[in-house]
């Protein structure tokens, strides 16, 4: 099982942004040195409190600091975003990294945002299946491009100087493209399938319960089967909320006291998704009434913390409920303690991680 790293990110609203900022890029120089295997930030343009506005802007300040992670956009938010302008910063990121990118996708999930580019009635999901494939037929075919969908267009016709390259979005690094993720945050969600037909890999999202998360697969394994491709368990990432600490006090304490960067992600959660309407991700049995989805309720079901051993086990103990899985996405939080968030990243990857591959081997 190979580890990874996933982070929207989110941080106290009035922490300063240009201290998150840091801190964060720290997490990914970090994760880097520590052999994560892939690392991805989300992005938003309305929420003080997921305060990276453009996940290519700031994978692009990662490009020469990092050697060997593979950085993702996570997400590309597509219908807040004009398909010409994603498939050239894209190219653009790919050269960056030479090749070392993954281009994460998704129709977005933050309703403020889609409110402020004017798409909050629309048909997001179909604004997003438009722009992708938008920037799929860039990158395939040449210049000069004449595109036209309900809600883009696409064109270069009538500026188009051959001779010297105006009119032409340069080609990604990776050839045809950089690999295509996509999040995943719905149970028995349809779009995996979707996804996997078209050769794209999935990431189960951290805040869905174990039984939710245990759906993906069936729909995953249909796609590849109509994609003519075998669905291999080491393609799907799966992302959890791991705090891990020299001891189990003070990892109990990180992840669930009065101050805990872990409490504050699912309490802002929370809230989104109560006022959205979408709180049955949190509920194990539907008929449960939206008051009983109570704070500590999502927590004690998605937060795994302890010591290195004791999160070794519930991890595995995760796996078995869930089936196989080739990537453990682990979720970034705020660093609100600086040296107990380094030490858990740290932890994770010399003492969890061997733990459980030593266990999976046997």
């Amino acid at each position: 099982m190979d580890l990874s790293f996933f982070t929207m990110p989110l941080h106290p609203v009035g922490k300063p942004v240009a201290q998150s900022i840091k801190e964060d890029r720290e997490a990914f120089i970090l994760a880097d040195s520590l052999g994560f295997k892939e690392g991805y930030c989300g992005e938003h343009t309305t929420d003080l409190a997921e305060n990276i506005t453009s996940t290519v802007a700031f994978m692009a300040s990662l490009a020469y600091e990092t050697k060997n992670i593979r950085l993702g956009t996570g997400t590309v938010n597509l219908p807040n975003s004009h398909p010409a302008r994603v498939a050239a910063e894209i190219s653009m990121l790919d050269h960056m990294t030479e090749g070392r990118l993954n281009f994460g996708i998704s129709p977005g999930g933050l309703l403020s945002d889609s409110e402020i580019f004017g798409n909050l009635d629309k048909d997001r999901n179909a604004m997003f299946l438009e722009c992708i494939n938008m920037v799929l037929d860039i990158w395939a075919g040449e210049a000069p491009y004449n595109l036209k969908g309900d809600y883009f267009e696409v064109s270069t016709e009538r500026t188009m100087l051959p001779d010297i390259g105006q009119g032409s979005i340069i080609k990604p690094y990776q050839d045809p493209h950089p690999p295509i993720v996509g999040t995943v945050v719905a149970p028995f969600s349809k779009g995996v399938t979707a996804m996997a037909a078209r050769g794209w890999e999935p990431i189960s999202a951290n805040f869905l319960l174990p039984k939710w998360v245990k759906t993906h697969w069936p729909n995953y394994a249909e796609g590849c089967e109509l994609g003519g491709r075998a669905a291999e368990a080491a393609n799907w990432r799966i992302a959890k909320n791991i705090c891990v600490a020299d001891d189990m006090k003070t990892a109990k304490q990180y992840a669930r006291g009065e101050n805990s960067p872990y409490v504050l992600y699912y309490r802002q959660l929370l809230t989104k998704l109560k006022d959205s309407g979408r709180l049955n991700l949190f509920k194990e049995d539907q008929e449960m009434s939206d008051d009983e989805v109570t704070l500590d309720y999502v927590l004690d079901r998605l937060v795994i913390h302890g010591d290195a051993s004791s999160v070794a086990d519930q991890v595995l103990a995760f796996r078995e409920e869930v089936g196989d899985f080739g990537h453990l996405v682990y979720a970034g939080h705020d660093w609100t303690d600086y040296e107990l968030g380094r030490k858990s990243m740290i932890l994770t990857a010399e003492k969890v991680m061997p733990i459980i591959n030593d266990a999976i081997k046997s």
